[in-house]
């Protein structure tokens, strides 16, 4: 039997997406030309793109991690514009026999630095150091300067770092939280830098609530070096989002003038949920945010959510929701529940009425004249539970995550992710929706965390590009079925293009078994204004390619 982690899924009708695929082009509006092979060292993988240089690329690389007291192992790669590999070091983790943690490779005004922490458990401090690597031969400085140290009374929970960089790259804020105190406001350390990496300002900061109560979501720095929270605040001690009525609203936080003006906002909707929210810095130095809101919960949607906050006059401005239309809500559904669903609508039946489920957001991209553009995408997890799973199988490995054993009760669960269709929002800077569009896609693989699932975006002047991996047999046909993509023989890229109208078309790029290798787009990057490197990976061989869009 298959038990759903999420407890409300929406069934839609695939039949429309097919022939959508279907009726497309296939002459695709772009230009795949792959680089040579690489073999990657044993056991690792690309983690992410450190950063763009005039002349190339910069790509993490990292061990992977099989149990939790490994020793970790980063290296640094260097691509051409052409997509050859012109250098790859690993980074050396000792200092003085001492091995220190890998925390993170930043690319800031032009230069590379790679940071480490060390954990001094007889002190109970966290040190993060910092190291100037070459952007020619990609070698760390041999000198090692630590930049903070934070209390850190219990290695595994306490003590960490995050990294925000500014817009224009010229302020970065390292941000960790201090020890938790029963019953006592959070706290949380800033320290901003400039692009030399020279301290601006630092201070700690004391939440005005209780640990209990309050979640950061997001922070950011802007170009003045001025730094911004966004958090969730519970009304009991629950700390998790109920059906019903809301029981939690957003909170901004803003820290000005090195920290010493402090302003807070209380972002809510009455008696409806913001479901999700996030923001940008404008280039007028004004946070816009957008999200989505529900009638009926946390696991639905049914509009948008929209304002505008300038800081410097403490004023949030053109503050909106608004609905998806009922075509958009009920665009997938059969002929049966859509009927039902206008009538639930036209009785005011929050309960029954269409909403769209399971979509989490993932960018929001600012337009020129104060609006934006959201994009999000439907993603669920389930379980499928064995509970005939021998004891001694002897493929169990207490660290391979997700994969789970419970010894006692003599059963393996397996995780199903499921990564389907994208959802494109265009918002006026006054709030109101200018068009919706989404792009039909069905993904479900099992135990791999959807490794090759999910997609990549571009967005360029005239509009924006979708790319992912689809079934090819969605291609060319006109029977209405969709096709799901398990990461089989017919595997193909897809690319959709959105243009600034909000039409939508879908090519077929490439097939998988063509290129040899596999694409992954939670690893292809935007490197130019109409330019792509995407990677590509099949074992130990890996390569990169160049899309570019006509």
């Amino acid at each position: 039997m298959r038990q759903y982690i999420l407890k409300s899924l929406v069934f839609l009708a695939f039949f429309a997406f097919g022939k959508n695929l279907a009726s497309a082009q296939t002459d695709a509006p772009a230009k795949l030309t792959w680089g040579p092979d690489n073999n990657e060292p044993g056991n690792t993988v690309a983690t992410k793109v450190i950063g763009i240089a005039p002349d190339g690329f910069y790509v993490l690389r990292q061990k992977v991690q099989k149990s939790a007291n490994a020793k970790p192992k980063v290296w640094i790669e260097f691509f051409s514009k052409d997509m050859k590999l012109v250098r790859s070091e690993e980074m050396d983790l000792k200092y003085k026999h001492k091995q220190r943690d890998f925390e993170n490779v930043l690319y800031l005004g032009g230069k590379l630095y790679l940071l480490t922490s060390f954990n001094n458990t007889a002190k109970k401090r966290n040190y993060l150091f910092k190291q100037e690597v070459s952007t020619k031969s990609l070698v760390a400085s041999k000198s090692l300067e630590m930049v903070c140290e934070t209390e850190a009374r219990n290695k595994e929970v306490e003590g960490s770092f995050a990294y925000s960089i500014s817009k224009d790259s010229n302020n970065l804020l390292i941000y960790n939280e201090l020890p938790y105190e029963r019953k006592n406001p959070e706290r949380f350390g800033f320290r901003v830098f400039d692009q030399n990496f020279d301290l601006k300002w630092e201070k700690n900061i004391v939440l005005p609530y209780n640990d209990d109560k309050f979640t950061v979501e997001d922070y950011r720095i802007d170009n003045d070096g001025n730094v911004f929270l966004l958090g969730v605040l519970y009304e009991d001690n629950a700390k998790y989002r109920r059906r019903g009525t809301p029981t939690y609203r957003y909170v901004v936080l803003a820290y000005m003038e090195n920290g010493n003006d402090f302003e807070e906002y209380r972002i809510d909707l009455e008696d409806k949920f913001i479901t999700d929210l996030t923001f940008r810095i404008g280039n007028d130095g004004n946070l816009v945010f957008a999200g989505f809101f529900s009638d009926r919960g946390t696991y639905s949607i049914k509009g948008t959510y929209f304002f505008q906050l300038d800081p410097r006059e403490r004023a949030i401005m053109h503050r909106k929701a608004t609905e998806f239309n009922f075509d958009f809500r009920t665009a997938f559904m059969s002929n049966r529940n859509r009927q039902k669903a206008a009538e639930a609508e036209e009785r005011g039946d929050t309960r029954k009425a269409p909403e769209l489920f399971d979509y989490s957001l993932d960018e929001l991209v600012l337009r020129s004249d104060g609006g934006a553009v959201l994009v999000a995408e439907q993603y669920f997890v389930e379980q499928n539970y064995d509970n005939n799973y021998g004891l001694y199988n002897p493929y169990y490995s207490p660290f391979y995550d997700p994969f789970y054993y419970n010894r006692y009760n003599q059963r393996q669960v397996d995780y199903y992710y499921h990564y389907n269709d994208i959802i494109v929002i265009n918002i006026n800077p006054d709030g109101e929706i200018a068009w919706s569009s989404r792009i039909p896609k069905r993904q479900e693989t099992r135990n791999d965390g959807g490794y090759y699932s999910s997609y990549a975006m571009t967005t360029t002047r005239d509009g924006f590009f979708f790319l992912f991996n689809d079934d090819g047999r969605n291609f060319g046909r006109d029977d209405g079925k969709l096709y799901t993509y398990t990461g089989g023989s017919n595997s193909v890229v897809a690319l959709a293009q959105v243009n600034i109208k909000g039409d939508v078309s879908v090519y077929p790029l490439t097939s998988n078994r063509d290129a040899g290798v596999v694409t992954r787009p939670k690893m292809c990057k935007q490197i130019g204004k109409r330019e792509m490197a995407i990677l590509g990976e099949r074992g130990r061989g890996y390569r990169f390619g160049s899309l570019t869009f006509e």
